[in-house]
């Protein structure tokens, strides 16, 4: 375990549980020639309206460049760091490719400094080799697929998650996504081997209102505590039930608490081999 657990010498400090990074990152600074600067919007559209809610504040941050498409195939690469990015709850590395080239990659688990990973068809089965979904054996974990061939990856990207490989069956894939939902995925899309670094972010305590907002993230405000013009769970003489058994959004829309909030005619709905299981027992 690389956690920290504070001593409550202040209100904010019980019960804080933080990542040790001392000892899962390796130290390095970011390779400058990968990092970009990055605008906040505040949640914001360019008529100046609110698009997403509880966005705002936030800490600046430089984005990294990571490579998600991998279309650099059949050159051997070497991790030379394990870093943090502030854009997302997994590790990158620095990977250095054997002709040279400098680029960031998402991380799997037990990956250390030094070690090396393969795009090919061909690559053995090992954490963070990269090769198509027809190649890959069931029961393997996989992260970092693709949808499209070539078209970089998309699914199983954060902290400790990973898809499994569950079936190969007429040029599809069957993968278990982390959602417990089984989709068809064409078997000429690429996957890395292994499940995504930083799997104990999930453990991590935050035990401050103010930490929350460094992040970025406004204040969310219950709809039961609002008025019914504000919102479907509104109104009533102290604490009330919201009144109708589905839980609605702002917009009188089902969300979440085991409704099905996915739309009928939706274009991935013949991808789908099991619908995700809903509500707090999955």
């Amino acid at each position: 375990m690389s956690l920290k657990h504070y001593k409550p010498t202040s209100k904010s400090q019980r019960g804080r549980v933080s990542l040790n990074f001392r000892a899962l990152l390796s130290g390095h600074r970011p390779h400058k020639p990968l990092t970009r600067g990055k605008n906040k919007t505040g949640g914001r559209n360019f008529h100046g309206r609110i698009t997403m809610r509880h966005k705002g504040g936030g800490h600046k941050k430089a984005y990294r460049v990571v490579d998600f498409r991998f279309d650099k195939k059949n050159v051997p690469a070497k991790i030379t760091s394990i870093e943090y990015d502030p854009f997302r709850s997994a590790f990158i590395g620095l990977a250095i490719y054997r002709d040279g080239e400098k680029r960031y990659v998402l991380l799997p688990q037990k990956v250390q400094v030094g070690d090396t990973f393969v795009v090919s068809e061909n690559a053995p089965l090992k954490p963070a080799n990269r090769l198509p979904l027809a190649n890959i054996p069931v029961g393997t974990f996989v992260y970092n697929v693709e949808v499209k061939p070539d078209g970089g990856g998309v699914l199983a990207r954060s902290a400790g998650n990973f898809a499994e490989v569950v079936a190969q069956d007429a040029g599809y894939t069957h993968l278990k996504m982390p959602s417990t939902e089984v989709r068809r995925i064409i078997s000429t899309a690429w996957a890395s081997v292994g499940e995504v670094s930083n799997e104990e972010h999930r453990l991590v305590v935050v035990s401050k209102a103010g930490r929350t907002r460094w992040k970025g993230i406004r204040p969310t405000v219950r709809g039961t505590a609002m008025n019914p013009v504000d919102h479907p769970h509104g109104g009533g003489e102290g604490r009330q039930g919201r009144g109708h058994r589905i839980q609605r959004t702002l917009w009188g829309k089902p969300s979440g608490k085991g409704q099905k909030t996915r739309r009928p005619k939706k274009y991935s709905n013949v991808f789908i081999v099991s619908r995700r299981k809903v509500g707090k027992r999955k």
